[in-house]
């Protein structure tokens, strides 16, 4: 099913106990110290707890910063957009829509570091924040989306149960440690 077919709400409840929680996916130009210390944190925690988010742990905030700094200029210079889950107003999640300097690209962006903190982790909010990610996708005009997944993570199949298909690997792309590497699982998903 392509991703134009599923339009579930970027806003949605997260049960979580029998507890329902308010989650939200918005996307945020202005990334202040508050917000990007929760990023930091998310970020750090989701590497540490063995997500597949461009890192290998174990990693501190200090080792993050600079890869978070390099995602950030791009928001503030506009040409990128942070989508931000929140569970209950708190930071629960991110993923960063990272468009084209190509005017042959422009209806085109890339999907960066998905991920949802552990903390929130079992709720359905993966979804919620890839639903949020296309629904401001759509509102900037974009068609198609694209994202990579490490191979031997399994990632690769919740994408594609979110419309997307793989259009190609890159063997041995990603060295995760001496002496294993992984694909590189190129995926696609027309709006």
């Amino acid at each position: 099913m392509s991703c134009a077919r599923r339009r579930p709400r970027a806003c949605r409840a997260a049960r979580e106990n029998g507890r329902v929680s308010a989650a939200e996916v918005r996307a945020v130009a202005t990334v202040d110290d508050v917000l990007r210390r929760d990023l930091l944190s998310c970020w750090t925690d989701v590497t540490n707890a063995g997500g597949a988010v461009g890192f290998v742990p174990p990693v501190s905030r200090d080792d993050l910063a600079p890869a978070l700094d390099w995602l950030l200029e791009g928001v503030h210079s506009g040409r990128d957009v942070l989508a931000l889950l929140t569970v209950d107003d708190a930071t629960a999640g991110f993923a960063v829509l990272v468009g084209s300097l190509s005017p042959l690209r422009r209806h085109w962006a890339t999907v960066l570091r998905v991920q949802v903190h552990p903390t929130f982790q079992g709720r359905g909010l993966g979804r919620v924040l890839m639903t949020g990610v296309h629904d401001i996708a759509r509102t900037r005009g974009l068609e198609f989306l694209r994202l990579t997944a490490r191979g031997g993570t399994g990632v690769d199949g919740f994408y594609r149960r979110l419309g997307y298909q793989e259009h190609g690997r890159l063997p041995g792309a990603v060295r995760v440690a001496a002496g294993d590497d992984r694909d590189e699982i190129v995926l696609a998903c027309p709006l």
